[in-house]
């Protein structure tokens, strides 16, 4: 599965615990990256400051769904069940 342009669910919906530019904390769940544009395109892709954790994430259908509120939920749901 590719991602889903604009969707920005896992750049909202889980937390981040390595630096993000602007953010060298991390971030919490539920919580907007700072690096993430207005139309949910992640503005540091194929950047070498973009965290590891990122880069490594691929796209499925059980952790994406068909729609982007519902990788809101599903992504919101393993955070909160893994943390």
């Amino acid at each position: 599965m590719n991602c889903r342009l604009g969707c920005g669910a896992c750049c909202i919906a889980p937390s981040i615990t390595s630096p993000i530019p602007g953010m060298p904390e991390g971030k919490p769940a539920g919580e907007r990256c700072i690096q993430l544009s207005n139309d949910n395109l992640c503005m540091i892709f194929g950047m070498k400051e973009r965290p590891e954790v990122c880069s490594s994430f691929s796209a499925t259908i059980d952790v994406c769904g068909s729609t982007n509120s519902e990788a809101i939920s599903l992504i919101s749901f393993l955070e909160a069940q893994t943390s």
